[in-house]
């Protein structure tokens, strides 16, 4: 009796493990395939959930704190799933009502996210990533310590790749601009500690790794066609995905990524999630959130 209940328990505890397991890997694909609509934001999402990461780790946050901010900083941007393709894909700055509109997608992302079976884990980073210590962000107009702990980590994370990734109407500047800006806005656009534990806690090499990556050890790629950012499937297995800014076929020959000359097929140019990155991340997160 005492054996079948003791194998009950532990029947019962794989099964929600498996379950979480399902619910991050889920979450993950949707929000990849979101962040696919607009492919001058190749591997943002990696990005956001890996300074989110250092921020929490350097910051002095536990284990479980680490691994929200890194899963939030993966899901920020879910309700883009709603902003049309003109403004999402848009090659120059969005006017006051572009802007608008966008403005509602940590609203929307918080509503999808509510519905997910994980969704309270992140719904502060979702929300409230665009929120500022001053008050002027949005969608709520929080301030100072009413701002969660996550959201005030994957919000610093957020700007700190906008400001260093391309975009179609712009490049990204060097990291050290980017600091620059960060120490100006402390304490106004971004929180104070986690503003300085970016200054000056986390070792700038760790910084440069991330930038222009799109995983560990994985750098952007760029389109021989167009010049727009390519990520590389994180299984080396898997061939070079076609430029979903142009449509180009490419092929990857001794390590150089060279177009075949052909435009991709239809199919070929549908966006994927990149299923090993899940499953590193998912695996690495699962002991914390369960």
């Amino acid at each position: 009796m005492f054996h079948w209940m003791k194998s009950s328990k532990r029947a019962g505890q794989d099964s929600g493990a498996e379950a979480v397991r399902q619910g991050l890997i889920s979450l993950m694909n949707l929000t990849m395939l979101v962040e696919a609509r607009d492919p001058y934001t190749a591997g943002h999402m990696w990005r956001v959930s890996r300074f989110s990461r250092l921020l929490a780790e350097h910051g002095g946050l536990s284990p479980r704190d680490q691994t929200l901010c890194e899963l939030g900083g993966f899901v920020h941007d879910l309700g883009k799933i709603a902003i049309p393709d003109s403004i999402l894909t848009g090659t120059s700055r969005l006017d006051d009502e572009q802007f608008a509109i966008m403005k509602t997608h940590p609203g929307v992302g918080a509503h999808l996210i509510d519905m997910q079976p994980l969704g309270a884990l992140v719904h502060d980073a979702v929300r409230s990533h665009h929120e500022r210590p001053d008050g002027r962000g949005y969608p709520d107009g929080l301030a100072g310590e009413a701002i969660p702990q996550t959201a005030a980590v994957v919000g610093l994370a957020d700007a700190l790749d906008a400001m260093t990734s391309d975009r179609s109407y712009r490049q990204g500047m060097d990291a050290g601009k980017a600091l620059a800006i960060v120490a100006d806005g402390q304490g106004s656009q971004f929180d104070s500690h986690w503003a300085s534990t970016l200054l000056d806690a986390i070792p700038s090499r760790e910084i440069e790794h991330v930038i222009g990556h799109s995983a560990d050890g994985i750098p952007l790629e760029v389109c021989p066609m167009c010049h727009g950012p390519l990520a590389r499937p994180t299984n080396p297995a898997e061939s070079v995905p076609p430029c979903r800014i142009c449509g180009a076929e490419l092929d990857d020959r001794d390590g150089e990524i060279v177009p075949t000359g052909r435009m991709a097929a239809a199919e070929a140019l549908q966006p994927r999630a990149d299923r090993a990155l899940i499953h590193t991340l998912v695996e690495r997160m699962l002991p914390h959130v369960h």
